[in-house]
């Protein structure tokens, strides 16, 4: 596969690509030094996108016109909607620490840096879902081969008693998932749903939902009972999509993004690293995501967790390099947006979680559970959050860049 040529960097630039303006002189990216080499691929293992060098050297102009879009990405004051690909391929494919280092920058500007959110995940209905993902252990499709036995939705009851224990350890925003394809016919259960987003907010907590697909009338519900966000991921580019889900169309997603956004309701969307998808799927997932009419209020960044009986259950990992990409990438394209380690941070070494935060994480999920594999406890975090230097974001807004929170911190 031959890579994007804005991608490509020159050895020697004789300028900054990544120099920010004053006020912010002090935090600018020096990217002007001679270099050895390019990156030419985004991970390391053949399933992963090993590709092969080029077959020639980009032209200087097609270099300077890479420098150029990521020198003005990197210096943007403002959140934008109007990235094409090609600005997002010379974005991503930078030179992996001066894409990091230049999304750092990009974060402190918009975000207090150190400040993560912790966000605790329940699964209120497991399993008996009829849609085919083919890396969700919940499908009945694949019910067999993992074992996983459906079950019906948690009592309210039982949810807020979960909530109360996730805020009493730290967490601030509570997630609440179904298995389920739509709402539709499903009154009874929407009804109990509303209650729990009422108890969890008066808990001053933030609450976000994932139902499957809502219709207008049922987001104004949530909207009415508080609820802050709304999850529907897009998992991956239009194009891959298909390979992985043929039960739901990439529009039946985005058809939900925009009734859950018209609600009022802020949108939590992101995607799933390592289903076999190349880095163009990624730059297109980013692609979809950065030019909605809104960027999401935050965007989580998955790396799949393979299960036993599920037709990906034997998917190789994802390289680190490839999250961290994306993450600094998705930094700066949606400067202002929550960039959530979601799903696979459990097999992740501390140093490269410190890594994602560097380039522009700023929240992650905590607790027992994901909704059906291993998280990293609440125990575990506070531990890491006191070797880093890490500071707990408070419920319903993040401390501006520059300032402290009521703590002082």
């Amino acid at each position: 596969m031959r890579l994007p040529v804005l991608g490509l960097r020159a050895l020697r630039r004789p300028a900054s690509a990544c120099s920010s303006p004053p006020p912010f002189s002090s935090r600018t990216c020096s990217a002007g030094q001679p270099r050895t080499g390019a990156t030419l691929v985004d991970s390391p293992t053949a399933t992963h996108d090993l590709a092969p060098p080029p077959e020639a050297k980009p032209s200087p102009h097609r270099e300077a016109e890479a420098d150029n879009i990521f020198r003005d990405a990197v210096a943007a004051r403002a959140p934008r909607q109007d990235w094409t690909r090609e600005e997002i391929s010379a974005i991503y494919y930078q030179p992996l620490l001066e894409l990091a280092h230049c999304a750092s920058t990009v974060h402190r500007r918009f975000h207090k840096p150190g400040e993560v959110q912790l966000c605790t995940l329940m699964n209120i209905k497991v399993g008996g879902c009829t849609e085919d993902c083919s890396y969700c252990a919940q499908s009945t499709r694949y019910q067999k081969g993992t074992g996983l036995e459906a079950k019906r939705v948690e009592s309210v009851e039982s949810v807020l008693a979960a909530a109360r224990r996730a805020r009493d350890n730290g967490s601030t925003r509570f997630c609440m998932g179904a298995a389920w394809r739509d709402m539709r016919g499903r009154k009874n259960s929407l009804s109990n749903i509303t209650e729990m987003v009422r108890g969890v907010r008066a808990m001053g907590m933030e609450v976000c939902v994932t139902l499957g697909m809502v219709d207008e009338d049922q987001a104004r519900q949530l909207k009415e009972a508080g609820l802050s966000a709304y999850n529907h991921n897009l998992d991956t580019s239009r194009e891959f999509y298909p390979s992985v889900i043929t039960t739901r169309s990439y529009d039946d997603r985005l058809r939900t993004l925009g009734r859950v956004r018209d609600a009022g309701i802020s949108v939590c969307s992101g995607g799933i690293l390592g289903l076999g998808e190349s880095s163009s799927d990624r730059i297109g997932l980013l692609h979809t995501v950065a030019t909605l009419p809104a960027h999401p209020e935050s965007f989580p960044v998955n790396a799949l967790v393979p299960i036993k009986g599920t037709p990906l259950g034997d998917t190789p990992p994802l390289a680190f390099t490839s999250m961290l990409r994306t993450v600094a990438t998705a930094r700066i394209l949606m400067p202002a947006t929550i960039i959530r380690i979601a799903a696979g941070r459990k097999s992740m070494e501390e140093e490269k979680q410190a890594l994602c935060f560097m380039a522009g994480a700023n929240a992650i999920f905590t607790g027992d559970k994901m909704l059906t594999t291993d998280c990293n406890g609440w125990d575990e975090d506070s531990a890491m959050f006191g070797r880093w230097g890490l500071t707990p974001m408070k419920s319903f807004g993040k401390t501006p860049p520059g300032e402290t929170d009521a703590a002082g911190q």
